[in-house]
């Protein structure tokens, strides 16, 4: 019976996990797994952006599953943010929320509506992030990475390029008086 009632508890548990609203820093979003549209209306940088509820409420400040992108103050940092920009600013887009990281950001697949465009795919396959693999595991967009890094394209066109995780470790995030780093 024991047993029982533990499994019981730890499923009701997991249900009111994802039954639980995507916060954001700045208000609560829709609930985890349902997709929802909203329009972005700031881009951080390669990864992550704010986003607005097209059916209202408080913005909510989203890390695009799948993907790494470079830190603002590394090597193709403001590259990267630029090309989010060009593709999904000021545009209306569908977001699920699966997750939130530990700097209490959604974690989402987001899609900008005009042309169905995955937003994490398209950033690693023209070149401005990685996909989001760990150890053996493949990532997301294992294949749009692949090709990208053969056709050299943004961030691929140099041979080795320094991962956020290998930057982060060895110069600490961003500040604003930190000098961007040499290539």
């Amino acid at each position: 019976m024991n047993g029982w009632l533990g499994r019981m508890a730890t499923w009701a548990a997991c249900v009111l996990w994802l039954a639980l609203p995507a916060a954001a820093q700045d208000g609560a979003g829709p609930t985890f797994g349902m997709p929802w549209l909203a329009r972005v209306n700031y881009v951080v940088d390669g990864d992550s952006i704010w986003v607005r509820p097209e059916d209202g409420g408080a913005r909510v400040r989203l890390r695009i599953d799948g993907v790494d992108a470079p830190e603002i103050c590394q090597d193709f940092g403001p590259e990267s943010r630029q090309a989010l920009q060009k593709l999904a600013l000021n545009q209306r887009v569908r977001v699920t929320v699966w997750a939130r990281d530990r700097y209490g950001r959604a974690i989402a697949t987001v899609v900008r509506l005009q042309g169905d465009v995955d937003v994490g795919e398209y950033m690693v396959s023209e070149g401005w992030a990685w996909t989001d693999g760990y150890g053996a595991r493949l990532g997301k967009y294992w294949r749009a990475e692949a090709q990208a890094r053969w056709a050299g394209r943004g961030l691929f066109a140099e041979r080795w390029p320094e991962t956020p995780a290998d930057f982060r470790s060895r110069h600490g995030p961003c500040d604003a008086g930190k000098p961007k780093a040499s290539k």
